[in-house]
């Protein structure tokens, strides 16, 4: 269509800009030395410039090239994975793994935490980025992307030939990445240090710097950005900081600090002021789906939401700001089905009669039949990251019933998928056509070695010997990417997800939907009603079950957030949000707890009672803590700590900082209470400049 014509020229425009800029030699950005193996080398410029920061960053060419790096870091580090086991794990999971909805699936790991963090996570063990975690790409890349926006802080008021608007315009964009970091980060690792300024020596006393601080800190840098960063309609390209991100983020921030009534008023602007609508009907120029003749898509508005040839047209007026991957330039590899999907094709699922449940066979292979190409449609799961029971299931139930007409739990339409969906496609099996079962419907009788009869299988036999990895239900509709790599290949038989020259990846930073059920928290936490926010994205997505005015509570706001938002909000950090949030209101959780501002987050143990909020939902939705489970001949060890609320400062960082102490959280190895830390975000500014 014109309008994707028009967006694609906008996304290499803006890939051609990066790429032009960093050719320029701007490959110095002054560091953070405790933070990056903390040697002298890394403040020093890259031996491939030759420019020098006090030259480079004078000029407006040289800032828009690290204004530029930060909004393509914004991506890498947010969802996407571009070196190591990018073809395992991306950093995403791990929100996901700490989370009530997900759980680590790839049951034949070794060496690794692979879900008993209670016991194997600390700060010198754990935090290894396997493909079971990457606790450490996070600490690394949000520290990274502090970096670049306080390169752009230090040194813009030293291009003189900008106007002032201008000059917040930048500072604005910079306040956003800076605070998207530490938003994140805080809620991630608790207290850390706090670093707002390029260093020019490196500084090896830091403290650590009370996490409420740097939200009341990161909050005042948005109510600026909200002021002077231009709306998305002004931005020279897509994926480049706008005025509506940076009021969502700003939204975030008052939530966090508890200025619930700011938060609703800014929601309020955000949904009803910003010409930004939800999606309510079919847009867009939709792919169709892997393989029709196998699974058919009825488009519909949630489908073509999520195609990322349709994320950032013109047309959908829901993206606040979305994250351009669909040009050879800069293209980061999604693996979204092979990581988050099903692995239905494994020798564990078989049919009653003992033969293999689902074959993969490629298009040239004679036993090829579209009617049954699961690798196309749904690709070669091999479930790193698998759903919970609940996420499958007990998350859609409203008003006593699974809303199974819900658009984004919908199979009838092709958005959700049930393992009961896939047909056995294996000829050797009599079952062959047949759905797959978990179970046999009957005795299956064979023969023995001595060609007597014998049952093989006896009815009710399980006949998934890994229901871990090979079984579960999953929302196609976010996990499905073209593999077009694999696409272009007759003999391909490993359907992945978006992959090599001419995929698309695009992602939602933030769109609207969040912002409803943000003003639904908002809400809740003053007392108010927040049922129309949340049955405002219900009906958007055709459910059959509303809430009724009045019943909505917490738990409602963060299963409907789960519902619209999986694979795109970073789970482990909003629900540690919402934990503080609860302990800031006093409001109390679907269960009736209530949490104090003095313990919610120094408490440790596996048992059921106390911990926060982020605790009791992972305890009551999950299989952690419930004892080990057996799966596949293993014994999986799924165990959460109280304490991993917070992520454990890594020690390399601790021992970096050999001029100083770094606190470690509550709970693990080092934990000391009396480790001083800055009481305000103004003394740990003051203290930058003080290196030892």
């Amino acid at each position: 269509s014109a309008a994707s014509d028009v967006y694609k020229r906008q996304v290499e425009t803006m890939n051609n800009y990066i790429k032009n800029k960093l050719s320029k030699g701007v490959l110095f950005l002054t560091g953070i030395a405790v933070f990056s193996a903390c040697t002298d080398n890394f403040l020093k410029p890259d031996p491939l410039s030759f420019y020098e920061p006090e030259t480079t960053f004078a000029t407006e060419s040289g800032l828009e090239a690290v204004l530029a790096m930060a909004d393509r870091h914004l991506r890498t580090w947010a969802f996407h994975y571009s070196s190591g086991d990018c073809n395992i794990s991306i950093p995403l999971g791990t929100e996901y793994l700490f989370s009530e909805l997900s759980l680590y699936g790839k049951t034949d790991g070794t060496g690794g935490v692979y879900g008993n963090f209670a016991n194997q996570l600390q700060p010198t063990s754990g935090l290894n980025n396997g493909d079971d975690n990457r606790i450490m790409y996070f600490w690394n890349e949000g520290f990274t992307g502090i970096k670049h926006a306080n390169t752009i802080l230090s040194f813009i008021d030293k291009v003189t030939a900008l106007s002032e608007e201008t000059k917040n315009a930048y500072k604005g964009r910079a306040y956003f990445h800076r605070a998207y970091r530490y938003l994140n980060l805080v809620m991630q690792f608790g207290d850390i240090p706090l670093v707002t300024k390029t260093l020019e020596v490196p500084k090896r006393n830091y403290r650590s710097t009370k996490k409420e601080e740097i939200l009341d800190m990161i909050t005042q840098d948005m109510e600026k950005a909200v002021e002077w960063v231009p709306v998305q309609n002004d931005t020279r390209y897509i994926g480049m900081v706008n005025k509506e991100a940076c009021r969502q983020l700003l939204i975030k921030c008052y939530l966090a600090t508890g200025q619930f009534e700011k938060a609703e008023k800014q929601a309020d602007i955000l949904i009803d002021q910003s010409g930004l609508s939800l999606m309510t009907e079919s847009f867009g120029n939709a792919n169709d789906g892997g393989e029709p003749n196998t699974w058919k898509i009825t488009r519909n508005v949630i489908w073509d939401l999520h195609r990322p040839e349709n994320k950032m047209i013109a047309a959908n007026k829901e993206v606040i700001m979305g994250m351009p991957n669909c040009t050879d330039e800069s293209f980061v590899n999604f693996l979204s089905m092979r990581i988050f999907g099903p692995f239905w094709s494994d020798g564990n699922l078989k049919t009653p009669d003992s033969k293999t449940a689902g074959e993969r066979y490629a298009r040239n292979n004679g036993k090829y039949e579209a009617t049954t190409d699961f690798t196309r449609a749904f690709g070669r799961g091999i479930a790193t990251v698998r759903a919970t029971h609940f996420a499958q299931h007990g998350l859609w139930v409203v008003n006593g019933v699974e809303d199974k007409e819900d658009l984004r739990h919908n199979s009838k339409v092709g958005n959700w998928v049930n393992m009961e969906d896939l047909t056995y496609n294996n000829k050797d099996s009599k079952y062959y056509g047949q759905n797959f079962m978990l179970y046999s419907p009957e005795d299956v009788w064979g023969v023995d070695k001595d060609g007597k009869p014998v049952i093989t299988t006896h009815k009710g036999a399980l006949l998934c010997n890994d229901t871990i990895r090979d079984w579960f239900d999953f929302p196609h509709y976010k996990i499905y990417l073209e593999d077009v790599r694999n696409e272009a290949n007759m003999g391909a038989n490993d359907f992945q997800g978006a992959a090599g020259s001419g995929a698309n990846a695009n992602w939602y930073l933030y769109r609207l939907a969040e912002t409803y059920l943000l003003r639904a928290e908002a809400k809740y936490y003053q007392g108010k009603d927040a049922t129309s926010d949340v049955n405002e994205v219900r009906k958007r997505a055709k459910c059959s079950q509303l809430y009724a005015v009045g019943t909505v509570t917490i738990g409602d706001i963060m299963n409907e957030r789960a519902r619209e938002l999986y694979l795109e909000e970073w789970r482990n950090v909003e629900l540690t949000r919402v934990s503080l949030c609860l302990a800031l209101s006093g409001k109390p959780d679907e269960w009736g707890n209530t949490y104090s501002k003095d313990n919610w987050d120094k408490q440790q143990g596996t048992d059921n009672v106390g911990g926060s909020y982020w605790y009791q939902r992972i305890i009551h939705y999950s299989l952690y803590n419930k004892g080990d489970i057996v799966s596949n001949g293993k014994t999986l060890n799924y165990y959460m700590d109280k304490r991993n609320l917070f992520w454990p400062v890594p020690n390399s960082a601790i021992t970096a900082n050999n001029k100083g102490q770094l606190a470690q959280n509550y709970g693990y190895d080092g934990y000391d209470a009396s480790v001083p830390m800055w009481e305000t975000w103004e003394e740990a500014v003051a203290d930058e400049d003080k290196s030892e």
